[in-house]
């Protein structure tokens, strides 16, 4: 999406704290230029809420409840999630989310927790997010464990501590009795992670027309805002051939493996864009019966991904093409047309983009240069990938405390002052759907999409 220019009307304060917290020159791994200035509006809003005696004191209780969602951060942690296995979970956090007084709250036919929280009507409908599922394969040892005032276990960080961040936030605005003018949705989801392919997000979109905007919580540096969502398909390839004794046969039949040795070179030399950035790998390969053997069959796995969909396509056409060409040489080398490719798509995750100039990433940058931190805009394959799509606007952030260790048995949080993150997100939502007696929301409702 184009950059559009920002008004310049923006009161002279507000502008001398985004550049005091450096917002303005975010480099790096920026994917576009950090708004300098915000509408009026936005501004106007955010000192509203900051202002607000009401808000102070949610805020401190953000902090209160610190420790408390600690143990719901364990608790969920220690509920193992593999992909497609995320019921046991699912129901952990509705239960959890019903206990803390979300009635309305339940789990859809595809595994999501879908909770809403009413506001005084006529407002935007805001869902707010974290994905209940882990990379980690079922057996996998998630007790979490602590050492050096860190917190370890597979999948604590990505993307359990979003999900205790919704369940406290949750706890505080109810326990401050803040009535919010929009809706806020609160969802955990399924299909985040491998070859989930963001169906638990698909069917949220699918089957709720009337969400005006969307706000994920992920592991995120202080200021990341991912406002880019990078689009990806992946292909399970098979080569298939007669199969035959290595010296009787050879000569008479084709090598799956030949054939797929081939079509791997032929990726390989494929030129992508460096901008928009367009890659692709052959991530596994097998195939065989034994060393003595002209393969019978053969497969692979290609990932394809891109910031733009156009670039996509034309890669993965180069892709399909090149494994064709090679099914084609291998055959020829031995006249015959023995050997034979199938493909099958086992990955599509829709790509897009939120305008930086757009109302829901001034809303971010407002709320960050608030906390201190310059914002940087990002890029990255996340749920917020479905919106991005549709064109519901859409960021992720982060929910406070320093992470690493992403997808690995040594992933880890450090949550010594997590509470300033999620009170920062927090704020950032709160703008966004307006809170009555204090600010009128940014996001605007949109209307209903067709099916």
């Amino acid at each position: 999406m184009p950059s559009r220019s920002i008004p310049s009307r923006v009161a002279p304060i507000l502008l001398a704290a985004l550049c005091a917290a450096g917002v303005a020159h975010a480099q790096g791994s920026a994917v576009a230029p950090t708004p300098t200035q915000v509408r009026p509006a936005v501004d106007h809003a955010y000192t509203q809420l900051l202002g607000a005696p009401g808000i102070k004191q949610l805020l401190d209780a953000v902090q209160a409840d610190h420790e408390r969602s600690i143990e719901d951060l364990k608790m969920l942690t220690e509920i193992e999630a593999p992909p497609f296995k995320e019921q046991k979970r699912a129901e952990a956090f509705l239960a959890r989310l019903k206990a803390l007084g979300l009635t309305d709250a339940r789990i859809d036919s595809e595994g999501n927790v879908i909770g809403l929280r009413k506001g005084t009507g006529n407002g935007p409908k805001l869902m707010i997010s974290a994905h209940l599922d882990t990379v980690f394969p079922a057996g996998t040892d998630v007790k979490v464990k602590e050492r050096d005032g860190k917190l370890y276990a597979p999948g604590i960080s990505d993307d359990t501590r979003g999900l205790a961040v919704l369940l406290s936030w949750l706890k505080v605005l109810n326990d401050n009795k803040i009535q919010t003018v929009g809706d806020l949705l609160f969802v955990g989801n399924v299909g985040e992670e491998e070859l989930g392919n963001l169906r638990g997000m698909k069917a949220i979109f699918r089957d709720h027309l009337d969400i005006d905007g969307m706000v994920g919580v992920e592991p995120a540096a202080e200021g990341n805002v991912t406002v880019l969502g990078t689009a990806s398909h992946r292909y399970e390839v098979t080569f298939k051939g007669p199969g035959g004794h290595s010296y009787a046969a050879f000569g008479q039949v084709p090598s799956a493996i030949h054939g797929m040795g081939r079509a791997i070179a032929k990726i390989a030399d494929i030129k992508t864009p460096s901008f928009p950035k367009t890659t692709f790998t052959v991530g596994t390969v097998g195939g065989g019966t034994s060393v003595n053997t002209i393969a019978p069959d053969a497969r692979m796995a290609v990932d394809i991904r891109s910031d733009d969909m156009n670039a996509l396509l034309d890669t993965e056409k180069k892709v399909l093409a090149a494994i064709d060409e090679a099914v084609a040489e291998e055959n020829k080398r031995w006249n015959v047309t023995t050997l034979s490719v199938s493909n099958k798509l086992i990955g599509d995750r829709p790509g897009g983009r939120t305008g930086s100039d757009s109302v829901i990433v001034e809303a971010a940058v407002r709320s960050n240069a608030a906390f201190g931190h310059k914002t940087l805009l990002s890029g990255a394959s996340t749920d917020a990938n479905v919106p991005m799509s549709l064109g519901i606007p859409a960021i992720i952030i982060g929910g406070g405390g320093k992470t690493g260790g992403f997808h690995a048995l040594s992933e880890w949080i450090d949550v010594t002052d997590g509470w300033k993150g999620a009170q920062n997100a927090l704020v950032t939502v709160l703008g966004l759907v307006g809170v009555q007696g204090v600010s009128e929301p940014l996001l605007a409702k949109r209307p209903p999409r067709l099916k």
